[in-house]
């Protein structure tokens, strides 16, 4: 039985009503599977500890999420990356954000400790915080945090993170640990923030090789990515041959994502999911862990981890949205939802150059061979 971790304090992880990283998409899903008769059983972690969050971050930034958080003035804030447009400071973040590392951490405990296969964790995947820097609407990283568990276990990790934007907190956190393979597909890092995951940061050290990004072209459609995803993923893994998957599953290589250019639609999604559920079977004898991540389309991103929650459970995905649950979000967002599960086919309008855009994305892989074959000899 697949275990959910959640709580409902997840939802005071919140930068305010207009912030696109809102607790409400969260809420949205519970909704949704609640409106589809899932009875959601949920494990309830406890938050990160102190020493637990300072086994990644430094002491100094801890001091200053911590002061903050208590709404002490901290004049050089910004210089760790907080209190900016994108990661506001607000009271109570610290332990907040320490809710949602307590969700990964035991979700890597329940893998680790009690021979859990599937995990889902209803939050965090806060990709993009640094030792030292929030960044990226993240204040911890909770997937580092949670991979190290894993690995002080013994468990080597392959890291897969989807989210549109790189992430590069796990990346520049984990770039010497050759226990970890990171494997982000993102839009290109010329055209969208953070600006890194070019195919040539492979990791140092011991760890060279074992770093892969896969920085995709705007307007990149489903068929190319998931052609990508086939090429690279199943080689990867059958070459650093992983005991746990633990995977970042942002929502926002959706069409209709306002912050970002691919062009995924829900069924891409559900064959990405399938796929690495697959994986984990073929690779880590079914042990993955799910952490949900950015998406700020309320249209798009309740149906993806909805679809996600229910492919994790071997349910099959409805066709129809349950007619309650669509009128009540949709007089809530003031937004006409949409009457069924998936996208409709054609999703959006031609794409210009798909060809093209198909044929750089080809290229971007041949490189990042050419660039690994070496290490992986």
């Amino acid at each position: 039985m697949p275990s959910v971790i959640y709580h409902p304090a997840y939802r005071t992880y919140s930068f305010g009503n207009d912030h696109p990283f809102s607790p409400l998409r969260v809420d949205m899903m519970l909704d949704l599977l609640e409106a589809l008769g899932q009875r959601v059983e949920m494990v309830e972690p406890e938050p990160a500890s102190r020493e637990e969050i300072l086994g990644v971050h430094s002491e100094d930034y801890v001091r200053r999420v911590e002061e903050l958080s208590a709404g002490v003035e901290v004049p050089d804030c910004q210089v760790f990356g907080l209190g900016t447009p994108d990661t506001p400071a607000f009271p109570g973040m610290d332990e907040a954000a320490r809710w949602l590392v307590g969700g990964a951490l035991h979700g890597a405990r329940l893998i680790c400790e009690h021979g859990a296969k599937r995990v889902l964790q209803l939050g965090g995947g806060l990709h993009h915080a640094q030792k030292s820097l929030a960044s990226g609407f993240c204040i911890y990283n909770d997937l580092a945090i949670a991979i190290n568990r894993l690995t002080s276990h013994g468990f080597s990790v392959a890291y897969v993170d989807i989210d549109v934007h790189h992430g590069d907190g796990v990346q520049q956190i984990l770039y010497e640990d050759r226990r970890v393979m990171t494997i982000s597909l993102h839009e290109s890092g010329k055209f969208l923030f953070p600006g890194s995951g070019n195919i040539h940061e492979l990791g140092s050290g011991i760890a060279r090789g074992l770093k892969l990004n896969l920085p995709l072209q705007p307007f990149t459609e489903g068929e190319s990515y998931l052609e990508l995803f086939e090429q690279v993923l199943p080689v990867a893994l059958s070459h650093f041959r992983p005991s746990v998957l633990v995977v970042q599953a942002g929502a926002d290589a959706h069409f209709a994502d306002p912050l970002a250019d691919l062009m995924l639609t829900t069924q891409d999604f559900e064959v990405i999911f399938r796929r690495l559920l697959e994986l984990a079977d073929a690779f880590t004898a079914g042990r993955v862990l799910f952490t949900l991540g950015g998406g700020y389309s309320p249209d798009a991103v309740p149906r993806i981890w909805a679809i996600l929650y229910l492919l994790v459970h071997d349910l099959p995905v409805p066709r129809e949205l349950p007619e309650g649950w669509r009128s009540r979000w949709s007089t809530a967002l003031a937004t006409e939802l949409p009457k069924t599960f998936h996208d409709p086919v054609p999703a959006y309008a031609d794409v210009l150059n798909r060809q093209e855009i198909a044929h750089r994305n080809r290229q971007m892989v041949q490189r990042l061979f050419e660039a690994t074959r070496e290490y992986w000899s």
